[in-house]
């Protein structure tokens, strides 16, 4: 395995599928049909040789594993250079799984232009895995970037009424940030006259440009995230997007921003990141009540999980800025939890969606009388969203809550109050959709959960339930390199004569 190009592998076996769906020809039905199949067979390839990082990853290393590089651009000094850790090694596992349950879900839902679907998804997980992959600050920029593309016509294309407006609001106001990241990423090169980011992790920058680079960081974390008040397009993205879209745009897409602020503004500009601490705290506790609190005045399913995406994103930021070794942990848990969660949340909205084609939350009431196995699904992962003892949800919220209190209870206190709203908009949704009598007429003869619909939740039930049961597996590969990240921090806290936490 240590031979084997695996990144390289995982990263571009997709868009090798991608090329080869272009030049399939023929009917529009036997297209459509071969679409669909050499996408899942590549992304199904894709995700079982992914399983290689995590059977072959070292857990008692901080550092970066299964390195390739190569000279890309020599005389800038930019290289192709690919590497894992523990902070970005489930991400790619996260992508690669939920790319062909995408594909699955898309099966009989997508008919229209179904081979340029099929590609676009596929592009889209090169680049999404490249991100998590890249340690390079200009290779990790274009793979960055790069996702806005595929993402944009999908939503256009394939996404309902308002898909133009949604498709260009998500474009613009996710390019506007990352300008002012690209200039920062510039400001870093010109500074430290190297663009490899485990090189840049360690040096030392000043104070005051710190401050600047910071900031424009910022810009372009935030809107990925996104964070309050930048979190408009989300909404609007989630509800015109087609099924498949609002499961990668939530699952993996939003994951980019704390994946940003873990890899780039602690790392290289910790004395920065104490400093705005305060405000990171602030914007964390407004994404978690104000959304919560719009979701509960929600009529439209998928809007008002997308505004508990929001909700859930307050987490990660304070749980990343505690800069402690359980906020960070429980921010990354919490992280890999909801790309499952709220994946299989839309899944589940998509599922009487295709039977329905209404989203209106009034529709619905008594779906349990006609779906059983249906309601299952959905309280189980309701209840994870929730953070019930028991599944993923619960593990990562305790862990930024446990490190929310040792910097500051109040910052903890409110951070709770995100509970209570969650689970007063999850069991609201739930009891208005799945309880009560079956009244309405064009419910009574709905279906339920398919076989290939139950092939696509088995998984992601496993995981939550694994990931609240059982956590040790994903919370040690985390470890060495959240201590390694941590003591970074420490360090600078030292520097700028502040106390560092007690107990770690």
């Amino acid at each position: 395995m240590n031979n084997l190009p695996i990144l390289s592998l995982v990263t571009f076996l997709p868009l090798v599928g991608a090329a080869f769906i272009a030049t399939i020809r023929g009917e529009p039905a036997v297209v459509a049909r071969n679409a669909r199949n050499v996408a899942l067979l590549t992304a199904g390839t894709t995700f079982f040789l992914s399983l290689g990082i995590w059977f072959n990853f070292d857990t008692a290393e901080p550092g970066f594993q299964f390195v390739e590089r190569s000279d890309w651009m020599p005389s800038f000094g930019i290289a192709y250079h690919l590497g894992v850790d523990g902070i970005s090694m489930l991400f790619v596992l996260l992508t690669t799984l939920l790319t062909p349950l995408c594909i699955l879900a898309s099966w009989e839902s997508v008919t229209a232009r179904v081979k340029e679907y099929m590609i676009a998804f596929l592009v889209m997980e090169t680049m999404m895995v490249g991100t998590f992959c890249a340690l390079d600050l200009i290779l990790f920029y274009l793979f960055f970037e790069s996702v806005l593309i595929p993402m944009f016509l999908i939503i256009g294309i394939w996404g309902g009424p308002r898909r133009i407006y949604s498709a260009f609001k998500f474009f613009l106001f996710t390019f506007a940030g990352s300008v002012l990241m690209f200039i920062a990423l510039l400001t870093i090169y010109l500074q430290a006259g190297t663009t490899d980011i485990p090189t840049l992790m360690q040096h030392d920058f000043p104070a005051s440009l710190q401050i600047w680079l910071w900031l424009a960081m910022l810009a372009g974390f935030a809107v990925k995230l996104p964070m309050w008040p930048v979190h408009t397009w989300l909404p609007d993205a989630h509800v015109e997007a087609p099924t498949a879209g609002s499961v990668i745009l939530a699952g993996v897409l939003l994951k980019f921003g704390g994946y940003g602020f873990l890899r780039f503004s602690l790392p290289m500009l910790p004395e920065a990141s104490v400093v705005f601490m305060p405000l990171m705290f602030g914007l964390g506790i407004v994404a978690i009540i104000y959304t919560s609190l719009v979701a509960l005045a929600q009529e439209d399913m998928k809007k008002l999980i997308a505004y508990s995406s929001v909700a859930h994103m307050g987490y990660v930021t304070i749980g990343s800025f505690t800069l402690t070794v359980q906020g960070i942990q429980g921010s990354l848990f919490q992280m890999l939890s909801h790309g499952i969660v709220s994946a299989a949340l839309f899944l589940v909205v998509g599922v009487v969606y295709d039977r329905i084609h209404s989203r209106e939350i009034s529709v619905y009431g008594g779906l349990v009388e006609r779906m059983p196995a249906y309601a299952l699904v959905f309280m189980i992962f309701m209840l994870a969203s929730v953070g019930l003892p028991g599944t993923g949800g619960f593990i990562g919220e305790f862990l930024v809550m446990l490190g929310a209190f040792r910097v500051n209870a109040w910052v903890a206190a409110f951070t709770a109050t995100g509970m209570i709203l969650g689970a007063a908009y999850m069991l609201y949704l739930y009891r208005r959709v799945i309880l009560g009598q079956l009244t309405k007429d064009r419910l009574k003869s709905i279906l339920d959960l398919k076989p290939r619909e139950i092939l696509i939740f088995a998984p992601l039930l496993f995981l939550v339930i694994w990931m609240g049961v059982y956590p040790k597996p994903f919370l040690d590969v985390m470890q060495p390199s959240v201590d390694q990240l941590v003591q970074r921090v420490e360090v600078a806290r030292a520097n700028m004569g502040e106390p560092a936490y007690a107990g770690r």
